[in-house]
């Protein structure tokens, strides 16, 4: 909601948002670091995207319909990963097909592009998951998700799911005050907020559905991370009937997924420079395409020949990994929610949370709004970040 307030009071770009609703003073920095962010974690998401791609190109060559085991599944990842050459060309087509969408503009790119491909992949995760129930053995996958262990419930572990959300709510690295820019002024940011946050939670909860369902039916163990999208699931869906064509859906949602949170942190960037350098949008996305292939290529290479440079201790792709989600956006969010709830005059925040007064709802709940993101939000998000730090 803090994101939406700076976003749509502004109708700016983050650092103009920062510096213009601050009266010019040392705050607009924080808008420079709410673009900067988006495009450390663009650099190395796109190597991931680009994973996507190769494994589309697999099923649709129906590679996992063979008798592999999963050792076998793991070795294929392992070497395609390792390999120099391949993996860089996928990293950037990905990277590449984000930029296209994005010169296009946001009418004509992202939002037609959003239109149609959100709905379709609904559709295909929730055909996944239909068929992933029906599966014997289906039951010790919903147990899994449904059935907490509550010994395991801990401070760390609710930072921890916290972080997550950090994440895929795409929180603390200005995409949502971008995006907000957009936003009418009729358009109820209470609404919007829940809404976004509600439908992130529904769908991750189906996403679970479609998979662990499948995992457990073939008695797996659910890995984590990569090892389990790129690894159990090629093997699982080689066990299954009709499997070659459950993997060609699975991972062109899975594409589909990355590109809809790939194009959001590029144009972060992409409205700074056109609005505050006046670049063009195609040659915006030009600059920006070269410096996040740049950095991704040496994260990419990072699991091949780099795999022997260490940043503290990690390898280059987890360094970036690491500092970007336990660090930069935890951050971007503090400052955010310290912005709107010291920074900003209150009456501004009241406006734009109640449409100048005429939402009678939200001017009920202001008061217990404005308390959670003056006091409760500041606090909750410095506990994630000494988790994330310590963990």
């Amino acid at each position: 909601m803090s994101e939406f307030v700076i976003g749509r009071r502004s109708q700016k770009n983050a650092y103009a948002a920062f510096r213009d609703l601050s009266g010019g003073s040392a705050w607009r920095w924080v808008g420079l670091f709410t673009i900067i962010v988006p495009l450390i974690v663009l650099s190395y998401y796109s190597v991931i995207g680009g994973w996507s791609i190769e494994y589309l190109f697999k099923s649709l060559t129906f590679s996992f319909t063979g008798n592999e085991s999963q050792a076998a599944m793991s070795t294929m990842f392992g070497d395609f990963v390792s390999y120099p050459w391949a993996p860089l060309m996928c990293h950037t087509a990905f990277l590449l097909a984000t930029t296209l969408i994005v010169v296009i503009g946001i009418k004509d790119g992202i939002e037609k592009f959003s239109k149609v491909m959100m709905p379709l992949l609904f559709v295909m995760v929730l055909a996944i998951a239909i068929y992933s129930l029906t599966l014997p053995g289906a039951a010790r996958g919903i147990d899994y998700l449904f059935n907490p262990d509550f010994s395991k419930i801990n401070a760390k572990a609710c930072a921890a799911a916290l972080g997550q959300a950090f994440f895929s709510l795409s929180l603390g690295f200005g995409t949502i005050m971008t995006y907000a820019s957009y936003v009418d002024k009729k358009e109820n940011i209470m609404f919007q907020s829940t809404a976004t946050a509600v439908s992130d939670l529904m769908f991750a909860l189906i996403a679970g559905m479609a998979i662990m369902p499948a995992v457990f039916a073939f008695g797996l163990n659910p890995q984590s991370g990569p090892g389990l999208v790129f690894e159990t699931l090629p093997f699982v869906f080689s066990q299954m009937p009709a499997g070659g064509i459950i993997a060609i859906v699975f991972f062109v949602a899975l594409l589909v997924a990355a590109l809809t949170s790939s194009i959001s942190m590029l144009e972060v960037a992409v409205a700074y420079l056109v609005e505050e350098k006046k670049f063009t949008r195609t040659w915006a996305c030009v600059v920006l395409f070269i410096l996040c292939w740049i950095v991704g290529a040496v994260c990419s290479l990072s699991f091949g020949p780099l795999s022997d440079v260490k940043i503290f201790g990690d390898g280059i792709f987890d360094f970036f990994d690491n500092l970007s989600s336990n660090i930069l956006m935890t951050l971007g969010s503090l400052f955010t929610v310290l912005f709107v709830g010291w920074r900003l005059k209150k009456t501004d925040i009241y406006d734009e949370f109640t449409n100048g007064g005429s939402l009678s709802f939200n001017v009920r709940v202001f008061g217990f709004l404005w308390f959670l993101i003056r006091y409760v939000a500041p606090v909750a998000i410095i506990c994630i970040f000494v988790s994330g730090l310590f963990s």
